[in-house]
């Protein structure tokens, strides 16, 4: 179990636990557990679609065609469009067309010029080039001895050249290369064998094979990223150069940092080591509150969370007990349902609570007093207003919670916060966005600008319906739309922040473009295994991931910037997607809509949630 010198270790071997070699030979399943494995071009994860030359049986990689064709075509200068090219190429890949061996009988090296391998030919130059047939009808008989190896091309038929493990041609090809390892080689050659690629582990052994085997299985069973062989193999050879027995030996930033994995060419590489080394620490150690509990750090996905926040982090407080006590809050909060960032947040606090009691010498909760809290808000004053509110917010709730809970008892009924302690929050500003904004915005020229209709459809969504943008990105593709007895429809959706079902009314041209939203998710799932209406586009093979706020607010701002929406000084309009909730609060207000009508199609929980925008609103 993982503990507090766990995660202070620095760089260096970790001891890896007995009993891990146990669990993978029962955790890896025996399809995986050979040495080369081929991949089946429909494999969800590491297959793909066949490529569209016709004739050519390798799986596409890149522009709809297979890597050896997307190479030539780069080779060539990209004469053509893809389309162009695709129509007219050659399904056969040069350098895995069968190899000659040399025309003297019973050779079988490669041939280096007139028909013949390098010794004969050699031989036949000395001859003066007689004519072929009749020279090579007088060859005497090779000799008996110890015969030469094979290429170690799987493929080929061809005996090794000399001191090199290749033939002739393939030995080139690999000097060409920079006379890289021959496994890793061989393994690239292999990958891009005409209709097969395959898994190579020959160069693992022992309990890192199996580690790298139970990665590869964990990423198949996900079923969420398709991982193009030629990334497995990259992770192996990775892996082989290591030296490590294991990859817990290494912290996973060590594995980002290792030179093979570090460059931009081995992004996903690297991703496959880093989730490689927490499978199998996982598997090693298990998952759920008895292990990350005891952490410094603790890692939600290991607790069934999956947030943007990842971690929640403990390892600032420099006193036992309070660590223990905000350890103790944090686990309360998430079992309650709190927001992973609301937690994280309150843990920051915290922290910052233990780093001031550690300079007063406050060892202990008795000495926790009335006092020392007052001080404590003192050396705020240097935060902004807003930062000041929010620790002062998490360490009044803090506290409150433990005296309600009698998490500890020997703390001061005095270590309390009163409303008064708060600073006073400046007045906001409206927030709503400019009508002439608002018009270059919505109009359909500039929205049909908009390439992907998932970002079109959620950026309407977000202005006719008020939604936040996490709750509109997350609306279900089924059941989405309801409908009261006049027919009229209505948009069904969850309030995150409320954590509660809403309904906002849409017109009908809304209800018509979510309806053909629909039909393209089932289009790109049709055994309906989507359940979101707006899935993700990338890492999202099976459907259960649904489009994130960081992507689409990228792909808005691009959107903005493609189309020239410019402010009332003519500058580059900078807006958040909130905004558009307080836009369509304020334009409601302004056509004299009463405020709880407002606040019921926002989903506010109070008049006050809606008095902002009714503030807001201008004549």
């Amino acid at each position: 179990m993982a503990s507090r010198a766990d995660d202070a270790a620095g760089p260096g071997r970790h001891r890896v636990p007995a009993g891990l070699l146990e669990k993978l030979m029962s955790a890896v399943r025996p399809e995986l557990r050979g040495e080369v494995i081929a991949v089946d071009p429909a494999d969800p994860v590491f297959g793909g679609p066949p490529c569209q030359v016709s004739g050519c049986t390798r799986t596409a990689r890149v522009r709809g065609i297979c890597l050896g064709h997307y190479h030539r075509w780069k080779h060539e200068g990209c004469p053509l469009p893809v389309a162009d090219f695709i129509a007219t190429a050659d399904p056969d890949l040069r350098g895995h067309r069968a190899l000659q061996p040399c025309d003297a009988p019973g050779c079988g090296y490669g041939r280096r010029g007139a028909g013949l391998c390098t010794i004969h030919h050699t031989a036949w130059l000395q001859a003066g080039k007689p004519a072929l047939p009749a020279w090579l009808d007088e060859l005497p008989p090779l000799p008996a001895g110890d015969p030469a190896s094979l290429c170690r091309v799987s493929y080929c038929t061809l005996l090794a050249e000399g001191e090199t493990p290749f033939c002739l041609s393939h030995g080139a090809r690999w000097r060409r290369a920079g006379r890289p390892d021959p496994g890793e080689f061989t393994a690239r050659l292999d990958d891009h064998l005409p209709g097969c690629e395959r898994l190579d582990f020959r160069r693992l052994s022992g309990q890192l094979r199996l580690e790298a085997q139970y990665a590869v299985q964990r990423r198949r069973d996900e079923v969420r990223l398709r991982t193009p062989p030629r990334h497995v193999t990259q992770f192996i050879g990775a892996l082989a150069r290591s030296g490590t027995g294991s990859l817990l030996d290494w912290t996973e930033q060590q594995w980002r940092q290792f030179p093979p994995l570090a460059g931009s060419s081995a992004a996903q590489a690297r991703a496959l080591a880093v989730q490689a080394r927490r499978e199998v620490e996982n598997l090693c150690h298990g998952a759920g509150w008895d292990v990350e509990y005891p952490r410094d750090t603790w890692r939600l996905r290991n607790l069934g969370i999956t947030a943007p926040h990842a971690h929640v982090r403990f390892g600032g407080i420099p006193q036992d007990w309070l660590r223990e006590l905000a350890k103790r809050h944090a686990r309360w909060q998430l079992t309650a349902g709190l927001s992973s960032g609301e937690v994280t947040a309150g843990a920051r606090a915290v922290t910052r609570l233990g780093v001031f009691l550690d300079s007063a010498g406050t060892t202990s909760p008795p000495m926790v007093s009335r006092e020392v809290i007052e001080r404590f808000l003192a050396g705020l004053t240097s935060l902004s207003a807003a930062h000041r509110y929010t620790v002062t917010s998490k360490i009044s709730t803090f506290l409150q919670d433990v005296r309600l809970h009698g998490w500890e008892e020997t703390l001061p009924a005095g270590a309390m916060i009163f409303r008064e302690d708060y600073p006073r929050k400046p007045a906001r500003l409206p927030r709503a966005l400019a009508e002439h904004i608002m018009a270059q915005v919505e109009d359909p020229a500039n929205l049909g600008r908009c390439a992907d209709p998932v970002v079109r459809l959620v950026t309407v969504i977000l202005i006719r319906c008020g939604l936040r943008s996490g709750d509109a990105l997350k609306i279900p593709r089924e059941d989405c739309i309801a409908r009261d007895p006049d027919g009229a429809p209505y948009l069904r959706y969850y309030n995150h922040k409320m954590k509660r079902e809403a309904l906002v009314p849409v017109d009908d041209e809304l209800a018509l473009m979510i309806g053909e939203q629909r039909q393209r998710v089932l289009a790109r799932w049709p055994d309906g295994s989507c359940p979101h209406l707006f899935p993700a586009l990338k890492a999202n093979v099976n459907g259960h991931h649904s489009f994130t706020t960081s992507t689409y607010r990228n792909m808005l701002y691009q959107w903005l910037e493609d189309c020239d929406v410019r402010d009332e000084h003519g500058q580059p309009v900078r807006l958040t997607p909130h905004q558009w909730r307080h836009t369509l609060g304020t334009r409601l207000i302004n056509r004299d809509v009463p405020q709880h009508v407002v606040q019921k199609i926002l989903d506010h929980d109070s008049p006050a949630m809606t008095a902002h925008s009714a503030r807001a609103a201008v004549r």
